[in-house]
């Protein structure tokens, strides 16, 4: 911060910049390209010395969510940054966003409107993780971490009948572009 900001003090801030010369449309959905940004200073201790880090979380993606509580969800890249300037918090970001491929996460997103799942498949995989909390540790520790609960589990199958759009098909099945924005809604 420099000298002047340090009489403000602001809890948590976030940014978000679109970039409409980035966007697209797939299966009906525009999408734009979105960078942004969070701080929370209750991650930061403001009155060590000089020379203590400072956090950020930055993201870059085409489906973006920050929470109130200043959770960060993205389809593209997120980041935790601790640094001790300005020039390096700027380095970091442009590091950032030089990895992200945006072409790339645009192919998967066409992708996934050519592939679908059956109804059955979908309620496999709903049962499945309905089915995670109550593992045994020892199985659950074998497998890749649901973070989701019952609930959300419970939102994602009533969409599948219900929303707007991202619904199942009339045979059942879905595309995996719907299956995903149910997910990440």
């Amino acid at each position: 911060m420099e000298e002047w900001e340090k009489t403000l003090y602001y809890e948590r801030m976030a940014f978000m910049v679109e970039f409409p010369q980035m966007r697209e449309v797939v299966n009906g959905q525009n999408l734009t390209l979105t960078i942004g940004g969070v701080k929370a200073y209750n991650q930061d201790n403001l009155y060590s010395t000089k020379g203590s880090y400072e956090h950020f979380k930055i993201f870059i993606g085409y489906k973006n969510t920050v929470c109130t509580n200043l959770s960060i969800s993205t389809d593209g890249f997120k980041g935790d940054l601790k640094v001790r300037s300005i020039e390096q918090l700027y380095q970091q970001i442009l590091d950032l966003f030089k990895s992200f491929n945006a072409m790339q996460q645009l192919v998967h997103f066409f992708d996934w409107c050519d592939l679908s799942i059956t109804e059955k498949q979908f309620a496999q995989l709903v049962g499945r993780a309905r089915l995670y909390n109550l593992l045994p540790h020892k199985e659950k520790s074998n497998l890749p971490v649901l973070l989701m609960n019952d609930s959300q589990v419970t939102t994602i199958a009533r969409q599948y009948y219900n929303d707007d759009n991202f619904s199942r098909r009339e045979n059942g099945s879905i595309h995996l572009w719907n299956l995903y924005n149910l997910f990440s809604a």
